[in-house]
């Protein structure tokens, strides 16, 4: 009886392990690790010699990525202005990300390229690199840190 307690007990630990196959732990040779649901937790611009922190008690700002395409939304928790989005294609190499900006209401922005450098820390994205669109009069450094939205906290 004791024996068949342990083996039932070991099998339980294995089973319950959890893997982050999809999460690569340094560095990144493809998009699994960055494909998923992700919510802004911490935004900073700096600009000069000031810095911004991004007030996120009053809009939910989420970033949807899949295999080659990005997109982002930024709502209000009350009303509609301010609210904002866009998206378009990234590529990934190593921690080298770079979103193409294809979909967006601002002319200056649209189909310019954002070089970036990225990390996942468990279930925190962290994005980090140079805005600049002379054309539309942006240059600044960003750091932004996502966490992954859970499916089943969305469930309940």
């Amino acid at each position: 009886m004791k024996r068949i307690l342990l083996v039932l007990m070991i099998l339980a630990v294995f089973s319950c392990e959890q893997t982050n196959k999809d999460i690569p732990k340094e560095g990144f040779t493809n998009s699994k690790g960055i494909v998923g649901s992700w919510k802004l937790v911490y935004g900073e611009i700096k600009e000069g010699d000031s810095i911004q922190i991004k007030d996120l008690s009053k809009s939910d700002f989420i970033k949807l990525i899949n295999k080659d395409h990005f997109a982002f939304f930024n709502q209000p928790t009350t009303g509609g202005d301010g609210f904002y989005a866009g998206g378009g294609s990234y590529s990934l190499d190593g921690n080298n990300y770079v979103e193409k900006l294809e979909y967006i209401a601002v002319d200056e922005v649209r189909g310019h390229e954002f070089q970036f450098q990225i990390e996942i820390k468990g279930d925190t994205l962290i994005q980090s690199g140079i805005e600049d669109v002379p054309e539309a009069r942006i240059k600044r450094h960003i750091i932004e840190k996502y966490v992954r939205i859970d499916q089943k906290s969305l469930e309940k």
